[in-house]
Formats: C-alpha cells, sequence, structure tokens
C-alpha cells in the first residue's frame, strides 16, 4: 500500500470514528501536547540563562552540567491550580469561580459559531453580535430598572428582559450578512469580520456621546442596579460568576442540539449546510434558512454580550474581551457538535485562567505560557481538523458525506 493510500485510509477511519474513539483520541492529543509542551519548556529553560536551576521534586534540573532555568513539572501544576486553586478546600474559590465564569460566556459563542458551521456558514462576526447585544442589553436593563421594584421580584423581570434583548440584536445583527449571502451572495466571512468593526464603532460613539456615565474617565455606560443583575449564585458576591449563567448555557446547548438533530427547521439547517443544491431541491427554502441560521447564531453571541455585563461587568464598557474569536476555537474543537461545546469551553476556559496563573507567577515568561496554551488547543483541535478534511476528501471522490463540518450526527 502506498503512502498515499495508506493517508486515505487513515482519513476514511477518522470519519468514521465514533463519538467515543473521538474522546480517546482527544485524550491522547491532550496527553501528547503536555508532553511536547515540557520538553519546549525544558529546552527554552536550557538556553534562558540564570543564576542557579530550577528545582523539580527538590532535584536541580541540568543537561550536562548546564542548569535549566524552567521547571516543566512545577509549570503545569502551577496551570492547573491557578485555574482551579484549592478546590478540595473551597469549592467555590476565585479561580474556580474565574474559569467557570469564562466556561459560561464561552459556551454561547460557540454555540454561535457552531450552529452557522452545522449551516454550511462561517460567522466570523459572533464578536460583533455581542457587542451590541451587550449594549442593547445594559441600555435596556438601565432603562426597565427604575419601573421595577427591587429584589427578587424586579430581577425576575429585568434579567430574562435584557437577556432577551441582547439575543434579539445579536440576532438582527447576525441576519444582515445572512440577507446579504442570501440574496447578493456576499461572501459571509468578509462581511461579518467587517461587521465586527462596525458593531465596535458604532457601540463606542453611542455610548461616548449618548450613554456615557456621569463623571466616568472610562466609556461606558451608568452601573446597572445590583438587583437587576445576575445573582452570584452559588459563588461568594463578587466573584463575577453565578451558576445560573452556566446552568442557562447548557440549557441552550441541549436546546440547540434538540433543535437541530429533532425538528424540521433542524433538518433543513443541516441540510442546506452539508447539500445545498439537494436542499433547495427537496423544497427546503435555501435564502430563509441562511438568514434564520444567522438570526440564530447571532442570537447566540447576543445572550453572551448580555451575559458579560449583567454578570461580570455590571455595565457596558469598551475593550470587550475576544470572546467571539474564541467561541471558534471552542466551535471547532467541539466538531461544531452543541453538546461537546460546553467540554470545549471548559477546557479552554481552565486554559486562559491557568495561563494567567502561569503569567503571574513569572515562572516562565508569558509568552511561553502563551505558546503552552495555544499548543494545547492545537494538538486537541488537530483530529478535528483531519477528521474535517477526511470529510471533504470523500466528498470530493464521489462518496457520501457533507461538505460543511458537521460534527453532529448520531453515531
Amino acid at each position: 500500500m502506498s503512502a498515499r493510500d495508506r493517508g486515505r485510509a487513515v482519513l476514511a477511519r477518522l470519519v468514521d470514528a465514533s463519538i467515543v474513539e473521538r474522546f480517546v483520541i482527544s485524550l491522547a492529543a491532550l496527553a501528547l501536547s503536555i508532553v511536547v509542551g515540557a520538553v519546549i519548556v525544558l529546552v527554552a529553560g536550557w538556553s534562558a540563562t540564570c543564576s542557579a536551576p530550577a528545582t523539580s521534586f527538590g532535584v536541580p534540573l541540568t543537561v550536562f552540567g548546564d542548569p535549566i532555568c524552567y521547571d516543566p513539572v512545577g509549570v503545569y501544576v502551577t496551570l492547573f491550580t491557578g485555574a482551579f486553586g484549592n478546590v478540595l478546600a473551597r469549592p467555590t474559590n476565585f479561580n474556580v469561580a474565574l474559569t467557570l465564569q469564562e466556561t459560561s460566556l464561552l459556551v454561547f459563542t460557540g454555540l454561535s459559531v457552531a450552529v452557522a458551521f452545522r449551516s454550511g456558514l462561517f460567522n466570523i462576526g459572533t464578536q460583533g453580535q455581542l457587542v451590541l447585544g451587550a449594549l442593547a442589553s445594559a441600555l435596556t436593563v438601565l432603562g426597565v430598572a427604575p419601573h421595577v421594584p427591587a429584589g427578587i421580584v424586579g430581577a425576575a423581570i429585568a434579567v430574562p428582559v435584557g437577556l432577551l434583548v441582547g439575543g434579539l440584536f445579536g440576532g438582527l445583527y447576525g441576519a444582515i450578512p445572512g440577507a446579504l449571502k442570501a440574496y447578493a451572495d456576499a461572501n459571509e466571512v468578509i462581511t461579518t469580520i467587517m461587521f465586527n468593526f462596525v458593531a465596535t464603532n458604532l457601540a463606542f460613539v453611542a455610548v461616548s456621546e449618548y450613554f456615557q456615565a456621569s463623571g466616568s474617565q472610562v466609556v461606558q455606560t451608568e452601573k446597572i442596579p445590583a438587583f437587576a443583575r445576575i445573582q452570584p449564585f452559588g459563588f461568594p458576591s463578587g466573584s463575577g460568576f453565578s451558576l445560573l449563567a452556566l446552568a442557562l448555557g447548557l440549557a441552550l446547548a441541549v436546546g440547540l442540539w434538540l433543535l437541530l438533530e429533532r425538528t424540521a427547521l433542524g433538518y433543513d439547517l443541516r441540510t442546506t449546510g452539508a447539500q445545498p443544491k439537494a436542499a433547495e431541491y427537496g423544497g427546503v427554502n435555501a435564502e430563509r434558512t441562511v438568514i434564520t441560521s444567522m438570526f440564530v447564531s447571532g442570537a447566540f453571541g447576543g445572550i453572551g454580550g448580555a451575559v458579560w455585563v449583567l454578570m461580570v461587568m455590571g455595565s457596558y464598557q469598551i475593550g470587550i474581551p475576544s470572546l467571539g474569536f474564541d467561541g471558534i476555537t471552542v466551535s471547532i474543537l467541539a466538531g461544531n457538535n452543541p453538546l461537546g461545546v460546553p467540554v470545549a469551553a471548559l477546557l479552554f476556559g481552565i486554559l486562559k485562567s491557568g495561563s494567567l496563573a502561569v503569567e503571574f507567577a513569572g515562572s516562565v515568561p508569558h509568552e511561553l505560557a502563551g505558546v503552552l496554551r495555544g499548543l494545547i488547543i492545537l494538538f486537541v483541535a488537530m483530529p478535528e481538523f483531519f477528521r474535517l478534511l477526511g470529510r471533504r476528501f470523500s466528498l470530493g471522490e464521489g462518496k457520501p458525506g457533507p461538505a460543511a463540518p458537521t460534527g453532529g450526527e448520531s453515531e
């Protein structure tokens, strides 16, 4: 068998891999990334200059008598403890809250990208949809809060309204490039990228000129009353995280999976993404389906923005982190399967908060901490990338298989 034939066989095997097999492959890739990362830390520590060698389990690290400045074991221990802290002594500590806060936000943006992928579209505009959803949610809650009673009743009114408005504005903003794609055949990659810049600058002008908080040196809206925010259920006040937000993300992940796999609309979305010509021949309104998928995708991004405002910040501020772009990585890690998005978001949240702890510890340069995080993401994502490559290769050979990365089929 030639090398080319062996490559084809490996790709075909990846395409046909079951969910359990794909999970095992991902775990193996994760373990391999840790080993490779440890080697990189050792090599970097060997080439660096230090007065004394680093120690691992009390043993000085040297190569040919030369000191190694960085301890790879210590780096990974710091990464893990930075993500979870002393979780056995206090499960609701600040480190866990930071990790789960990042996880919750990435669930929404990951679902946003996943639903577009499943429909054969590449929505890079989740960041812009998140920004406008966040701004709309903040302004809505600020307008509603004075007219509802403070306390649980007011929160039960203000928070759901804020989430709904955030999702609505994010969805409408996502539907615009969807309409351009449907009726003008405009490439959604280009339009959604440009719409990110439009949303960011539109929000900046709106806040700085019309909704700026009085006396603030930062471009931000007024603070939302505490009762009208997502309460830190399950975690101390000031932690910036609430289990209610995570529960909402998990519920939406299950709901999206049911929508895609168990409803006629989901069938239309998946069919349009896999075989657009066959879907249109079967009576699916391709234009309406494209707009619908981009609306749903944008709505998830908008809800993520609302959660960022109502749970984390308490107001809209410029400088929203790149949660929308991180959602692309989360969706790819999950194979664009809504049920896999929370797991991928948790991994990303662990790496993000853990790498921050590595940087603060100063045991390695912060650039090296970023390399380790990127390495883990790359290794875990590569099997799914090759699986996607195998699907496209099979389609090119005339074999059945969807043209778009689906990853959510029953296996």
